[in-house]
């Protein structure tokens, strides 16, 4: 067990690594993350001037809650990707990496980790810090809400994985996992919360996009961090991440050994 958990440690520095090297593309993105972020909160803070409090929200924390989708987008991977999975299964390289000693869906998990940890820093706190200097902000200054906002952004991100884990396993049976991955793009982009809080949605849609898994990554994080929920509510947030991350993972592990006994090599 031990040794299984400094490979996967091993595993997600290594990712870490690679990502932090491509440092054009990481300010690139930081910088686009930015500006997108500056007139997505312009246009937002326009409706809440006219609709004060809309959706639960005042104006610094409808900003805040803007910024906090710009810090999360890549690193929850909110609009697809991340696990190179697929690419390996078309190639066959998979069959190597199902040979290793340590469980496959973990080794990829790691890998992720390793990913998203990178993405965060990098080109999720530089908006965050130039809001910080163009708005007001809501920081909370309770470290009991820093710390259920941290384990908020893990289960998120294990919500994520799961989902993605699972568009990518498709690729055994589909081949081509791409139209899968423009439709979770899409349910992200209007489920998750990133475009605008689930709060304001009309009351049958808000239920139904609160219900389902993508509000995990992104509106539950920022309902932490913002101090919207207290008390019940914030444990029933956390429970509703942990829950849909448990069932994400233990289908992802079971259609991983399913894919095993079908393993098909295309090419290579």
């Amino acid at each position: 067990m031990t040794a299984h958990l400094a490979t996967y440690l091993t595993v997600a520095r290594c990712s870490a690594r690679r990502y932090a090297g491509y440092r054009a593309a990481t300010a690139a993105g930081a910088f686009t993350n930015t500006v997108f972020g500056i007139i997505r909160a312009y246009v937002l803070l326009q409706v809440w001037h006219q609709r004060p409090g809309l959706g639960g929200y005042d104006t610094a924390g409808v900003v805040t809650f803007v910024f906090l989708g710009q810090a999360l987008i890549t690193s929850m991977a909110l609009f697809g990707g991340g696990i190179e999975l697929p690419e390996r299964i078309r190639s066959g390289a998979v069959a190597m990496d199902m040979a290793r000693p340590v469980s496959f869906q973990t080794w990829w998990l790691a890998a992720d980790a390793g990913r998203g940890a990178v993405q965060l820093l990098v080109r999720g706190m530089p908006p965050i810090a130039v809001a910080a200097v163009l708005f007001d902000l809501h920081i909370p200054t309770d470290p009991g809400i820093w710390g259920l906002f941290a384990v908020s952004l893990v289960l998120g991100f294990l919500v994520s994985f799961g989902l993605r884990y699972l568009i990518a396993l498709a690729s055994f049976w589909l081949l081509d996992q791409r139209g899968l991955e423009s439709a979770y793009s899409l349910c992200t982009v209007f489920f998750s919360g990133v475009a605008v809080p689930l709060t304001i949605m009309p009351g049958a849609l808000r239920g139904l996009a609160q219900a389902l898994p993508f509000a995990a990554m992104m509106q539950v994080p920022a309902d932490v961090f913002l101090g919207s929920r207290t008390d019940v509510s914030m444990l029933t947030g956390l429970a509703f991440q942990a829950g849909w991350a448990a069932v994400l993972l233990a289908t992802g592990r079971l259609l991983t050994t399913r894919a095993t006994r079908k393993l098909v090599i295309q090419g290579g």
